[in-house]
């Protein structure tokens, strides 16, 4: 069950997941004021795969090379390296603040993608609740209200996007893992992932140039190089050892506290507020957080591996 004791280290493992998503998101924003986004998607992801990479040179873990390790890792496509690339032009054209509520429909995508794919039993009570969070996240997006320059329905819709290929990615990656260790796949996926961002890239320095990378200060780069290893190396890897052990509908219920974290860090750190709609969207939201993790929200056997 969800609260059964010997999962204690792996829900534990999903809350940090969830806290380096919230805090990174907002570094990021920071790092978004002087790079673009592509060029910090490529930046942060490098510094990840060579962090990840080194952490497997100092534990020489072999690897037993098949045809479901190669599938798994090339999910790294998706998520990150798709997501994420829509995820950061999203978040070039709305606030951080808005970013990490909107990714508190990632849980909800998740419940109804492992009903369909991993058949999964969701009660109606959990339908519900799932109702009440979307309803809250169309308040956050701003839809039908006046967000002010600093959101856009395009920035938004961009966030929506990437949000919606994580969820995918958590449900795929849930059906065709194994026993797989954590480490190795998340620098496996990433990997992929940094190939993806690096084909990518040229495109972007052909619309914005090179000459405006030599101005970005050593600082702005410090920051990306940070928010890599805590939004990619860290919250990827914590995530998907919670995942080893979880259901997916019960691991994308830790996702509900990205916004959490992010909100919280966004106003302590960039003094951002939200509108009046949004923060009732928010509420709603936080309501519906509380009901999903409700032991009675959902009904699956519990696993013993990935």
């Amino acid at each position: 069950m969800f609260t059964h004791p010997s999962t204690v280290w792996f829900r534990a493992a999903l809350v940090v997941s969830a806290a380096c998503w919230g805090i990174a998101t907002v570094i990021s924003k920071t790092a978004l004021h002087y790079l673009p986004p592509v060029t910090l998607l490529v930046t942060q992801l490098a510094v990840s795969v060579a962090f990840l990479w080194t952490l497997l040179l100092i534990q020489r873990k072999p690897i037993s090379w098949n045809k479901r390790w190669l599938t798994v890792s090339l999910l790294g496509w998706l998520n990150p390296g798709l997501a994420y690339t829509l995820s950061l032009l999203g978040l070039a054209h709305t606030t951080a603040s808005m970013s990490t509520l909107l990714w508190a429909i990632e849980p909800i995508l998740i419940l109804g993608l492992a009903w369909l794919i991993l058949r999964e039993r969701l009660t109606p009570r959990l339908i519900a609740l799932s109702l009440l969070a979307v309803a809250g996240v169309l308040f956050v997006a701003g839809l039908g209200f006046d967000v002010g320059a600093a959101s856009s329905g395009r920035g938004n819709g961009l966030i929506l996007a990437g949000v919606a290929c994580c969820a995918v990615y958590t449900v795929l990656a849930r059906r065709v893992g194994a026993d797989m260790d954590a480490l190795m796949l998340v620098a496996l996926q990433q990997t992929c992932a940094l190939i993806w961002a690096l084909v990518i890239w040229p495109i972007e320095l052909w619309l914005v140039g090179i000459e405006p990378l030599r101005a970005i200060p050593v600082s702005a780069w410090g920051w990306a190089l940070v928010s890599g290893v805590i939004y990619y190396a860290l919250a990827f890897w914590f995530y998907l050892v919670g995942l080893k052990r979880l259901p997916a509908s019960q691991a994308g219920l830790f996702l509900n506290l990205i916004p959490v974290f992010g909100v919280s860090a966004a106003f302590l750190w960039l003094g951002e507020r939200l509108s009046p709609p949004q923060l009732f969207g928010a509420a709603l939201i936080l309501v519906a957080m509380v009901g999903l993790f409700s032991p009675a929200s959902i009904r699956s056997k519990p696993v013993t591996h990935f």
